[in-house]
């Protein structure tokens, strides 16, 4: 038998071999502290470290030496070498670097202690066409005055009392039943696409969380979830529809969801190419892969289940988001109820 070909190391992995013959490898982003991994590429203490390292490690900021003490160039490297910002979820923190690093490029050279209401009032509402932007801006700013306040550079928070536009949106897309069974029509049992659809559907997770499943994840029935967003620890029981899809997929890679080149996704790249595979199957425009958490929270109310026992499957937070697809489908519950006691018949969809 010829030698055994190695696969390519995660990505941001270095490796070599020591003095002494030994394979060691590291986790090396730009930016980020370096992190020694253990054991060997894709073996299972390797890639939960490698997990750990791509999601927890600390950002350096670089830089920050270089910024005038008291600038607002100053305050926003402070923030992003801080302890908020580094727990904040992975999502989150690009985002919100996104949006301090302009600020820092438009106003960084002057003093943080010298931004006042009047100054904030005029940067939100010149936004003002776009709520989403205008409201995401106002987030991140007072996230950087909180850490201001901490580290004394300023005495108070001149966002306070700041609103942004009103923001009203029905949110994402949540796909419906037609939806549903026009993908799986297109993109059968054994594709990539409809293994993507059902890790989704049945579990009712975040696409960050579902593209870091894989084999691993699934012990006694249950498929275990660490989210990423809340960091909090989730059993879901297998439904019967997902064991059946992920028994027809390939079993020799360390995540369920791979690219082409047999990677795991990161999570912007897998949008995009979910959104294609929703496009081959004639799904609208707004079909997205959050829309099928909503789906599966839908379903879910639709059956009878409580906020409490949909946010035992879903993670959230709070009982606020799922309590609207409680009262969805207690409303068209109790509609019917109300028209079957006043027409005294059974209703039903038009033929």
């Amino acid at each position: 038998m010829g030698p055994r070909l190695m696969r390519r190391p995660p990505r941001y992995v270095h490796g070599f071999i020591d003095r002494h013959g030994k394979p060691r490898f590291y986790f090396r982003r730009a930016g980020f502290k370096r992190v020694a991994l253990p054991g060997l590429p894709w073996s299972p203490e390797f890639m939960a470290a490698y997990e750990a390292a791509l999601a927890e490690t600390p950002r350096i900021e670089i830089g920050a030496s270089r910024s005038k003490p008291g600038t607002v160039a100053a305050a926003v490297a402070g923030y992003f070498g801080s302890l908020a910002f580094a727990t904040l979820a992975e999502g989150t923190r690009r985002t919100r670097r996104q949006i301090l690093e302009r600020f820092r490029v438009e106003h960084g050279d002057k003093g943080i202690a010298t931004l006042g209401r009047a100054h904030v009032e005029r940067m939100v509402n010149a936004k003002a066409a776009t709520p989403g932007t205008a409201m995401n801006f106002l987030v991140a700013l007072r996230a950087l005055m909180r850490h201001a306040l901490s580290v004394g550079l300023r005495g108070d928070d001149p966002s306070a009392g700041v609103h942004a536009p009103k923001y009203r949106s029905a949110g994402f897309y949540s796909w419906t039943e037609d939806d549903i069974a026009a993908f799986e029509a297109k993109h059968p049992i054994g594709s990539r696409a409809r293994l993507a659809l059902a890790l989704l559907l049945y579990t009712a997770q975040r696409r960050a969380d579902v593209v870091r499943m894989g084999r691993q994840h699934v012990r006694d029935g249950l498929i275990h979830v660490r989210q990423s967003k809340t960091g909090a620890t989730l059993a879901i029981p297998l439904h019967p529809e997902l064991r059946m899809v992920l028994e027809a997929a390939p079993a020799e890679h360390f995540t369920f969801l791979t690219t082409a080149a047999g990677r795991p996704f990161h999570p912007d790249s897998f949008t995009h190419w979910f959104k294609r595979k929703c496009r081959e199957a004639g799904l609208p425009r707004r079909a997205s892969v959050h829309g099928l958490r909503k789906a599966a929270c839908r379903r879910l109310a639709e059956v009878g289940c409580s906020a409490n026992v949909i946010a035992a499957i879903s993670g959230h937070a709070t009982l606020r988001e799922v309590s609207r697809y409680t009262a969805a489908a207690d409303q068209v519950r109790l509609a019917r109820q109300g028209m079957e006691a006043l027409t005294r018949t059974k209703t039903g969809k038009l033929a």
